[in-house]
């Protein structure tokens, strides 16, 4: 015993001398990671202090950073300026810029592998970077310049980097540029200009949809479930059911269609985010804004009030960059006089110039007007030839060209695109036309008025930027071509006004669709006839009431000649906003700042009759209708009745819907379209079809038991406990790393929120998430991905206390402290100084001439 005791002993001492020793390599490789990923994130900071040297300057330029954190360019000529953004742009959002510029060339997937292939072969499909090379290769020598001139910018920050690599190169082991010869193109601004025209001009989803439903529901149904605009009818009268029963649109249901094959997790997640961008292009159902304009008979100083706060799907980094951008008159290149600037408001990155701000006299604010400029046309293939279509005079050749796709781990893919007389063909490159369209017959194509060669939308950016007064402000909006903006101006003379600016096409007297549904691409009839006059489009001065509001709401008078789309937003939103800027003729600030915040839902108010008088046998339903019975519809992120309402609405409109369309149409069609409009006609008429089995009642009743089942297992068994905020934060999610559980809490930016879809102070959610978004106690139904983009401020009486907000911050690197600083402010409604002369500077930079 005694041996094998003594034996015991060195064999222990061994054991604990390897265990502190492998803990403390373990430590040891802990702590020289945390301070290699600490020096790491020193070096990949900007510099906003000293002096650097921007090959191509003209003169020296000032960069200084103030208190709000907003960044000051002040330069000796506005080519200067313009090259600077560039560089401030590609020091703060240098990954941002690069993944944009990928996919508006349809390049993810060299860097990303085959997950976003699909989402690839759909911009190339719409040639989007051809269309932006084509409508450079069209503007004026003057704006040529000043688009090189920002691309320099970007560029030369580059070839001399002075900061680390941002982690999303290091982690994907990739740089900017990579097998493209350079980082920024003058063309790629002109592109990223056409993809937010896709992004918020995109009407063909609701064409599909349409197309789509009438599969399986006949025309007054379909009308039931997607209502024309309020005390309106549809705008077309065709049997829409008819006309594709008759043509064989459709393809066999009993084919089935292959799925995916799984992949790893951040394959997996970038799948999911590409097929839904696929899925969803074209449709931009849930995106709105609003703004107003308020005269000086309305306010407290005597001089106007502005208002804007634009609503775009939340990212992180966000969409915006503010600067203030400073230059005395200049000359360019072929001798044509360059305006002065000084101007300052919210940037996009991959643009030279203030796309919503102020300068020193007029300020001015931006909502989609969203009309009808896309259309889808049934193409038919010549059964004897597959390589063409019928047109109005015969059959014609396709246009095709192959595309060739590199892939990150995989060899190069080739594709075969083609096109019509109208545009691209979706059917090639939506996966979704396969499941509906008999594809063998007919191919779906794109009329899209942003493609054409005479888009001066970056000119009109440019123009605007030089303003000084509200007239001088709508003359350069003038030539502004897409998307469709409802635009609200005041300058300190005191005049206010809206005008409506962009391209609109005209169609035929015997159009008979109106552009609401895929027309037959063989009739003439259904083609474009023209464009609408720029003097012809919506405006107001705002004496009337004065005080001008738009929300995506139709924004034409009764008797307006000209037709622009039945797809106007519901109009709450717009109602609330009336309601709030006629309650009083003393408005200011803080009153603008009370209304931007508002969480009053009236779409809330319209159905909480139906959710009261719901009967559950649910053991929590009678203490949860005594808080209904009380609850007014502000969807406060405090409390609880917003969140029982929103899950019983969803609830609802599943048990009604779905077993009238099926499971995978109502995947496709639901989530930014919420079918809200639909719902309460339903509810209203006691809709015996649409509720069959059950009663409208029984089915109420249902979807609240079903509610407090979910709300229950989620939260707990006490309703003073569940709050709104915990199932809808905000969420603004970074690409492609937003979906990677391993690193989403590095990259995304959440907070919890107020509001819901129809509030001012929107908040809307998708309930029908990815699988990879689909986390969380409600499975992600309810986080609030659609929300104010920025909130900003302007009084004309005194343009040094204008403010502003968005929610994230400047910094797009997410190891600053400058990525998420501003969230908690936007949250709770709290703003930050937008001057041109703040009091002091933080940060100085001085950017040099050199080589």
């Amino acid at each position: 015993m005694g041996d094998s005791t003594s034996a015991a002993k060195p064999s222990s001492s061994l054991w604990l001398r390897r265990g502190l020793y492998l803990a403390a390599a373990v430590t040891g490789a802990a702590l020289l990671a945390g301070a290699t990923l600490a020096v790491y994130g020193v070096r990949a900071q900007p510099h906003m202090d000293g002096k650097l040297v921007l090959p191509g300057l003209i003169g020296k330029v000032q960069v200084r950073r103030d208190a709000a954190d907003i960044t000051h360019i002040q330069a000796s000529s506005p080519q200067d300026a313009w090259r600077s953004l560039g560089f401030v742009h590609a020091q703060e959002r240098g990954w941002q810029l690069e993944f944009n510029r990928r996919l508006v060339q349809g390049r993810l997937s060299e860097i990303l592998g085959p997950a976003t292939l699909e989402l690839d072969k759909l911009m190339r499909a719409l040639d989007i970077h051809g269309a932006a090379h084509l409508q450079y290769k069209a503007m004026p020598a003057a704006v040529q310049e000043a688009l090189q001139a920002y691309s320099q910018g970007i560029e030369a920050f580059y070839v001399r980097p002075s900061q680390a690599r941002a982690p999303e190169f290091v982690l994907l082991g990739t740089q900017a540029g990579l097998g493209h010869g350079s980082t920024w193109e003058p063309e790629d601004t002109v592109g990223w200009a056409l993809m937010m025209a896709l992004d918020l001009g995109g009407n063909w989803g609701n064409e599909f949809a349409r197309l789509n439903l009438l599969q399986v529901l006949n025309t007054e149904q379909l009308w039931q479930l997607m209502p024309a605009y309020p005390g309106e009818q549809p705008a077309t009268s065709v049997d829409l059911a008819s006309l594709y029963q008759q043509l064989g649109v459709y393809r066999d249901e009993k084919a089935q269609v292959s799925g995916s094959p799984p992949a790893a997790q951040i394959q997996s997640a970038l799948q999911q985010w590409a097929a839904a961008a696929v899925r969803d292009m074209g449709t931009n159902d849930g995106l709105g804004s609003n703004n107003w304009v308020v005269s000086g008979s309305r306010t407290k100083s005597g001089k106007p009030l502005l208002a804007n706060d634009p609503h775009l799907g939340l990212s992180a980094p966000a969409i915006w960059y503010f600067a203030h951008l400073q230059s005395p008159e200049g000359k360019a290149s072929d001798g044509s006089s360059l305006p002065a600037l000084n101007v300052t408001g919210a940037t996009l990155p991959g643009m030279p110039f203030v796309v919503l701000g102020r300068t020193a006299e007029v300020a001015w604010g931006f909502t989609n007007t969203n009309p009808d400029v896309q259309d889808l046309y049934l193409e038919q293939i010549n059964p004897g030839d597959s390589s063409q279509y019928r047109t109005p005079t015969g059959w014609e050749n396709f246009d095709m060209r192959e595309e060739v796709f590199k892939v990150k781990g995989q060899a190069d893919v080739k594709v075969v695109l083609r096109s019509t007389r109208h545009g691209p063909v979706l059917s090639d490159a939506q996966a979704q036309y396969g499941k509906v369209v008999d594809t063998s017959r007919y191919a779906l194509a794109l009329r899209w008025a942003a493609l054409d060669t005479d888009n001066r939308t970056v000119e009109a950016g440019l123009r605007a930027n030089g303003a000084h007064t509200v007239q001088q402000l709508f003359e350069a909006f003038s030539i502004y071509h897409s998307p469709m903006q409802s635009i609200v101006a005041a300058d300190v003379q005191g005049h206010i006004g809206f005008k409506a600016a962009g391209k609109v096409p005209l169609r035929a007297a015997d159009n008979d669709l109106r552009g609401v549904a895929p027309a037959p691409g063989w009739d003439a009839r259904y083609d474009w006839q023209g464009w609408l006059d720029y003097d012809q489009t919506p405006q107001d001065d705002g004496s009337a009431r004065g005080f001008v509001a738009t929300a995506n709401q139709r924004v034409t008078e009764p008797g307006y000649a000209h037709f622009l789309t039945q797809d106007w937003s519901l109009p709450y939103r717009h109602r609330r906003i009336a309601q709030l800027l006629s309650a009083s003729d003393q408005h200011d600030a803080a009153s603008m700042a009370a209304i931007q915040n508002d969480v009053q839902s009236l779409a809330t108010q319209a159905l909480l009759p139906a959710l009261r008088k719901a009967q559950s046998g649910h053991v929590l339903a009678a203490q949860v209708q005594q808080r209904m019975a009380r609850f007014d519809g502000r969807m406060d992120k405090s409390r609880s009745e917003p969140l029982i309402f929103s899950v019983w609405v969803d609830e609802l409109t599943r048990g009604i819907v779905i077993p009238r369309i099926g499971e995978q149409r109502f995947v496709m069609a639901y989530g930014k379209r919420d079918f809200r409009a639909g719902l309460e006609g339903i509810l209203a008429r006691n809709d015996v079809w649409w509720c069959a089995p059950k009663s409208c009642d029984q089915q109420a009743g249902d979807a609240l038991t079903r509610t407090l089942d979910k709300l229950q297992a989620a939260y707990g068994s006490d309703p003073q406990r569940w709050r709104w905020g915990d199932a809808h934060p905000a969420l603004s999610a970074h690409r492609p790393f937003g979906s990677v559980a391993a690193l989403a809490p590095i990259f995304n930016v959440s907070v919890a929120s107020s509001g819901d879809s129809y509030t001012v102070n929107v908040g809307q959610y998708n309930p029908n998430p990815l699988p990879a978004d689909a986390r969380g106690p409600l499975a992600g139904r309810f986080v609030n991905r659609h929300a104010p983009s920025l909130r900003a401020i302007y009084d004309l009486s005194d343009l040094e206390s204008s403010r502003f907000i968005y929610q994230t911050g400047q910094s797009g690197l997410a190891l600053s402290g400058r990525y998420a600083d501003m969230r908690d402010e936007w949250a709770n409604g709290r703003y930050r100084p937008l001057q041109m002369q703040p009091g002091r500077w933080v940060h100085v930079l001085q950017l040099q001439p050199g080589h």
